[in-house]
């Protein structure tokens, strides 16, 4: 390993098998090892037989003060690791002030891959994959929480939340209320523990199931959620032209839902269209 190096280590996100060899390397040599909570990241090196040279804690509650004890220990020549609890630093996981300080002051930054609930769920949900939002959190009150939704409502990637048993039930609920009942989604508990949990369905058929089995309100979440559903422009003058060629054979009516049919559109737009066309005439 390089000294004067930060070096940004995913652990596993409950599967001690998701550990990588080379990840339990970094943290036995590195000179310093930042961690969110340094009992749970001794608990986690001792499982498997490792122990740290040094450790620090860094969290949201401190971060601030500990960049100068990162950034002296990297001017030392030193090699330093950041850890979280759980899968990958600085994914809703503290560390972005400190890797941001790093950069600016000039030191190397290197990743360690690994585990990460947000890439472990999309690549099961079975919804697509090409584009995402990893939204983080919801908003703790309802208030925020509704509204912070509602920016989302119209976004067309795929959405993917993190979310605690504690606010599990009313994420939910407002999902199913601002996103839309029929929202197809995928909620994951437990990943690659031993009570893993994976449900599929509309989001009203996931509240449903979470809302009548106690055990499915237990553990971290993950909830992925299908995009809305992107409208296609309408070509005005396409439209009038086949209305145009329709509204003499089978009337207003008709014409605008035929042509709302085949062009994939609302007929609001349509009709008015078709409207205008048989008062010229």
């Amino acid at each position: 390993m390089n000294s004067g190096t930060l070096y940004i280590v995913a652990t596993p996100i409950g599967n001690l098998g998701d550990f990588t060899q080379r990840a339990q390397d970094i943290l036995v040599q590195a000179d310093l090892v930042c961690a969110e909570d340094t009992r749970h990241s001794k608990r986690l090196l001792s499982a498997c037989g490792l122990s740290a040279k040094r450790m620090l804690s860094l969290h949201d509650h401190n971060e601030g003060e500990r960049v100068a004890k990162v950034l002296a220990s990297l001017e030392e020549g030193q090699a330093v690791a950041l850890v979280s609890d759980a899968g990958t630093p600085l994914i809703s996981d503290p560390g972005y002030r400190l890797v941001t300080a790093c950069l600016e002051a000039g030191w190397r930054v290197s990743p360690v891959p690994g585990a990460s609930a947000l890439t472990a769920a999309l690549s099961v949900a079975g919804l697509p994959t090409d584009r995402f939002l990893f939204a983080g959190f919801p908003p703790a009150k309802e208030a925020g929480r509704r509204q912070w939704l509602a920016q989302l409502q119209p976004r067309t990637e795929t959405l993917i939340f993190y979310e605690s048993k504690h606010r599990i039930l009313a994420s939910l609920a407002a999902m199913v209320e601002v996103l839309g009942a029929e929202r197809k989604a995928t909620l994951m508990r437990e990943l690659t523990k031993q009570f893993e949990t994976v449900l599929h369905g509309a989001l009203s058929e996931i509240e449903a199931r979470v809302v009548a089995d106690e055990n499915h309100q237990r553990g971290e979440f993950v909830l992925v959620v299908a995009g809305a559903v992107e409208e296609v422009g309408v070509d005005e003058l396409q439209a009038r032209k086949l209305l145009a060629l329709l509204i003499p054979e089978v009337g207003v009516k008709r014409a605008s839902e035929l042509s709302a049919a085949y062009l994939g559109q609302k007929k609001n737009a349509i009709y008015k269209w078709a409207l205008e066309i048989a008062g010229e005439k």
